[in-house]
């Protein structure tokens, strides 16, 4: 079974909770963990899922906030439903339509 795999980015919220408002207040405590990042790049950073991203980072986000990195983001993972084709086997509570199971064409004559 094919399983689709996401997760959600806490990182505003644990922002929020520790009193960090604005996302240029994120940029001097990240300086001092020796990771440069510009305005632009910590505001998608805080506003954005990110799709990729440095372990560097992960692990001065997580010295920040005092947290693991499943504080950090939550996954989820839940099974996809499988598309049915006409080729798979019909499940038992579909009638089969072949021609055995038919009723015959009544056949009506003039007296």
């Amino acid at each position: 079974m094919k399983r689709k795999v996401d997760y959600t980015w806490r990182l505003a919220e644990l922002m929020a909770a520790r009193g960090l408002h604005n996302t240029t207040d994120l940029i001097p405590l990240l300086a001092e963990r020796d990771i440069t990042l510009s305005r632009p790049q910590v505001y998608r950073l805080v506003n954005q899922r990110p799709e990729r991203m440095s372990l560097q980072v992960i692990a001065a986000l997580c010295d920040i906030f005092e947290c693991t990195p499943a504080d950090l983001l939550t996954t989820t993972a839940t099974d996809l439903r499988v598309r049915r084709t006409g080729t798979t086997a019909a499940p038992p509570n579909v009638v089969s339509l072949d021609r055995s199971v038919r009723p015959r064409r009544a056949n009506i004559l003039d007296e």
